[in-house]
C-alpha cells in the first residue's frame, strides 16, 4: 500500500530584473542599490542554488555531484519559483525552468501554481478576521449557524461539538483527509454534494468519527465546512470574500481562490506535471473545496502573508489580524498545531508554516516569526516537496537560520537509485541503516514506489522484496510487493504476497480488496 506524506527537466532559469520585480513584490522589498549590492545579491542566489552537499558513496565511487539545476532534472520537474524573506523583508525572488512541459515559456516570479493545502492557513486567517468582526465563534458549535448543511450529530458529538478552533487545529474529529481535484471538463459538485459524499463528489461524506477535542486528525474535510460556514454568515462567494478579507489587505495581488481559473489568471498559470514528468490532463484539476486546496498564488505572495503574519505577532503590522488574534493562531492547539499552521518545536520553536500538494503542484511555506526569515517554494510537480526540502535547507544555510530540518534519507536514496542504480541505492542503504536514526520500516517503501512510477518495475521490485527481507514481519512490506507484482502481471506472486499481509494484519481492506480483484481475472 502506497504511504501518504503528510508533509520538488529543464534547467533553464529566468530571473527578473530588479526594476521589474519591484513591481511584483510590494514597497517592503529590498533591492540592489549599487553594483557592490547587485554582486553580493547574485552571491547569495548563486550560493543558495549550489549549496546542496553532495552524496558521498563508499569505495572508490564518485560522490553524486548536486545543484538546484541537477535537482530539476532528476526529480523531473519543469518549473520552479522561490521568495527568500530575511528580516521581515522578501530579499529575492527568482523562477527557473519553464511553465509546461515541452514548451519554452519561463517561469517568472508572477507565475501562478496551485498552492494545495497551504490555502488552509490562509483560509484560517479569514475565518479568525470574521471572528473578530463578531461573524464568526471560536468555540461554539459550527451548526449553530451553518444553513444548508449541519454536521451529523452521533454518539461522537454528545458532550463535544465540532468548533471552528477544533476545525482549524485538526482536532474536530472530522474525516476526509484531503481530496484529489476534479478533472477539467469533468462534473463538479457543490460543496454540500462535497460534505455529502453524494455525486458528482469522488469523495467520501464528512463524517466526525471520534470525539471532538480528543486527538490530532488532519482533515481537509473539516475545512470544507469552514468554507461553507464563512459563505453562509457573510452571503459572499469564497474566492470574493478571502479577496477582500485576506488577499488584498496582506498585499496579494496575484493570488486568488477562484475556481476555476477565469481566463486572464489562466494565461499566467503553469501546467501541473506528474512524478514522471508527464503533463496532467487539462494541465491542473479544479477544486471547489477552495479553502482546503484552492488557492493559486506565487511564492512572492506567499511570503508577503507570511511575513504579514510574524509582523503582527509582534504587534507591528494588523493588516489582516491584530496581534492578540495572532498570537493565538501561531499558539499550539493541540500537540504542535495552531489555527491553521503547523508549528516548530524544539530547536524551532518560533517556526510556523505549511505545505501543499495539488495534483501535479506541490509547495512550501517555512517563517521564523522571531527572525523574520523564510522561504516559500513552488513547483509544478508531483515531486516538488522533495527538492524544497533540499532547498530550503540551502536558504537556512546562506542566511544563518536557527532552524533543523529533519533528514532526507529515503529521498537521498532514491537520487542515488536514479542518477546511478537501484543496486547501488540498496548498498546505500545498509550502511545508513548502521548509524541513521530515521531509517524506518517505510524508507525503502518511498524508494521503491519512486521506481515503480518512473516505469523501472525491475528496479522497484528489487527493492521491495529488500523490504520484505529487512522486516519480515511488516505487513505493508508485502502488500506493497503484492503490487508491484500485480503490475508486472505476475499474479500468483501478487496473491501470495497480499495473502501474507492479511495474515499480518486481518483488517488490511486494500489487501483484500486487490485479493478480490485479481481473483476475478
Amino acid at each position: 500500500m502506497r504511504l501518504r506524506s503528510s508533509r520538488v527537466v529543464s534547467a533553464a532559469f529566468f530571473l527578473i530584473p530588479a526594476a521589474a520585480l519591484l513591481c511584483s513584490v510590494a514597497a517592503q522589498t529590498t533591492f540592489a542599490q549599487s553594483a557592490a549590492d547587485a554582486s553580493d545579491l547574485a552571491a547569495h542566489i548563486q550560493r543558495v542554488e549550489n549549496g546542496i552537499p553532495p552524496i558521498s558513496l563508499g569505495g572508490d565511487q564518485p560522490a553524486i555531484e548536486l545543484n538546484l539545476p541537477k535537482l530539476m532534472e532528476l526529480y523531473k520537474i519543469p518549473g520552479l519559483s522561490i521568495a527568500v524573506v530575511d528580516h521581515f523583508k522578501i530579499v529575492w525572488a527568482k523562477g527557473y525552468g519553464v511553465t509546461e512541459v515541452g514548451k519554452d515559456t519561463p517561469v517568472t516570479t508572477r507565475t501562478l501554481f496551485q498552492a494545495g493545502s497551504i490555502s488552509k492557513p490562509v483560509t484560517a486567517a479569514g475565518a479568525l478576521f470574521l471572528v473578530e468582526h463578531e461573524k464568526l465563534s471560536l468555540d461554539e458549535d459550527v451548526n449553530r449557524q451553518l444553513k444548508s448543511w449541519k454536521v451529523p450529530d452521533n454518539e461522537f458529538t454528545k458532550a463535544q461539538k465540532v468548533t471552528l478552533r477544533r476545525i482549524q487545529s485538526h482536532s474536530a474529529g472530522l474525516t476526509v483527509h484531503g481530496f484529489p481535484g476534479y478533472g477539467v471538463g469533468a462534473p463538479v459538485p457543490t460543496l454540500v454534494q462535497v460534505l455529502n459524499g453524494e455525486k458528482p463528489a469522488i469523495t467520501a461524506p464528512v463524517r466526525v468519527d471520534s470525539v471532538p477535542g480528543s486527538k490530532f486528525n488532519y482533515s481537509g474535510g473539516g475545512v470544507t465546512i469552514e468554507q461553507l460556514l464563512m459563505t453562509e454568515v457573510t452571503g459572499k462567494p469564497f474566492p470574493q470574500l478571502m479577496q477582500e478579507i485576506v488577499l488584498s489587505r496582506a498585499g496579494m495581488t496575484d493570488s486568488t481562490f477562484e475556481q476555476p481559473l477565469p481566463p486572464a489568471k489562466a494565461a499566467l498559470a503553469a501546467s501541473g506535471t506528474s512524478g514522471d514528468g508527464k503533463v496532467i490532463p487539462g494541465r491542473w484539476h479544479i477544486y471547489p473545496e477552495m479553502a482546503a486546496a484552492g488557492l493559486w498564488t506565487t511564492p512572492t505572495d506567499l511570503a508577503k502573508f507570511g511575513i504579514e503574519t510574524a509582523l503582527s505577532r509582534r504587534g507591528q503590522s494588523n493588516e489582516v489580524l491584530t496581534w492578540a488574534m495572532t498570537r493565538e493562531m501561531l499558539k499550539p492547539q493541540i500537540e504542535q498545531v495552531g489555527l491553521g499552521f503547523f508549528l516548530g518545536q524544539g530547536d524551532n520553536p518560533a517556526e510556523f508554516g505549511h505545505d501543499g500538494a495539488d495534483e501535479g503542484f506541490q509547495a512550501s511555506l517555512i517563517m521564523l516569526a522571531d527572525t523574520g526569515q523564510g522561504v516559500a517554494i513552488m513547483a509544478n510537480s508531483d515531486n516538488g516537496l522533495a527538492l524544497a526540502g533540499f532547498l530550503t535547507e540551502s536558504v537556512a544555510k546562506e542566511y544563518g537560520w536557527k532552524y533543523k530540518s529533519g533528514e532526507h534519507n529515503s529521498e537521498i536514496l532514491w537520487l542515488i537509485a536514479s542518477s546511478r542504480s537501484a543496486h547501488a541505492a540498496m548498498d546505500e542503504y545498509s550502511e545508513l541503516k548502521k548509524s541513521a536514526h530515521d531509517i524506518d520500516q517505510d524508507t525503502l517503501l518511498g524508494v521503491a514506489y519512486r521506481l515503480l512510477s518512473a516505469g523501472k518495475s525491475d528496479d522497484a521490485l528489487q527493492v521491495f522484496k529488500l523490504e520484505v527481507r529487512e522486516y519480515p514481519n511488516y505487513w505493508n512490506a508485502y502488500d506493497s510487493l503484492g503490487e508491484a507484482y500485480m503490475k508486472a502481471g505476475q499474479k500468483d506472486l501478487a496473491i501470495l504476497n497480499y495473502r501474507k499481509s492479511i495474515e499480518l494484519k486481518p483488517d488490511n481492506q486494500n489487501g483484500i480488496e486487490m485479493l478480490k480483484r485479481l481473483r476475478k481475472h
